[in-house]
C-alpha cells in the first residue's frame, strides 16, 4: 500500500507495517492507524523514527527508542491496561517516547511519563500513563548526554 507522508514523501509499505490504536493517541483519537518510518541513509540505527499517520499525510510524531535516553528504562504498567493490545511476551512489546523537538535541538525533550506500548504481534498499540513517579513528562534528552 502507498501512503503520502509530510516527510518522506510518498511510501511503499506492507499491510505487516501498519500499528491500530483502537483508541487513537490522546488529542488526535480520530486517527487510529500508523506505520513507524526512519531515514535508512544514515548509518547505523537512528535516533529518531516517526509514528506516521496512514490516513493523514501531515499527522508524524518524532518518537524515540527508550532505551536509547535511559538503558535503566522500567515503566510499571499494570497488566490490565496491556489487554487493550492483546497478550504478548515481554519480547513482543515496543516501547516508544514521543518527543519534542523545538527550534534549538538541545532544549529537545521526551515524554517518559507516556509511553507507547505496541505489541509486535497483533500490531497493536496504544499510549499509557506509568506509575513510576520519577519519570518526567518533559525529559530533556540532552540531559542525559551532559
Amino acid at each position: 500500500m502507498k501512503i503520502d507522508t509530510r516527510y518522506f514523501g510518498e511510501v511503499e509499505i506492507g499491510e505487516e507495517k501498519i500499528i491500530h490504536f483502537e483508541k487513537g493517541i490522546p488529542g488526535f483519537d480520530e486517527y487510529k492507524d500508523y506505520t513507524v518510518l526512519y531515514d535508512i541513509d544514515g548509518e547505523g540505527e537512528p535516533f529518531f523514527s516517526w509514528l506516521q499517520s496512514i490516513t493523514e499525510k501531515s499527522l508524524a510524531f518524532p518518537v524515540v527508542n527508550p532505551f536509547r535516553i535511559a538503558e535503566d528504562y522500567n515503566p510499571v504498567v499494570e497488566d490490565a491496561l496491556l489487554e487493550e493490545i492483546g497478550k504478548c511476551d515481554m519480547e513482543d512489546l515496543v516501547l516508544f517516547l514521543l518527543a519534542t523537538v523545538p527550534e534549538n535541538p538541545e532544549n529537545a525533550t521526551v515524554n517518559m511519563k507516556a509511553p507507547l506500548l505496541i505489541n509486535s504481534k497483533s500490531r497493536q498499540g496504544m499510549q499509557i500513563i506509568v506509575e513510576n513517579e520519577d519519570y518526567e513528562i518533559r525529559h530533556r534528552i540532552m540531559k542525559e548526554k551532559e
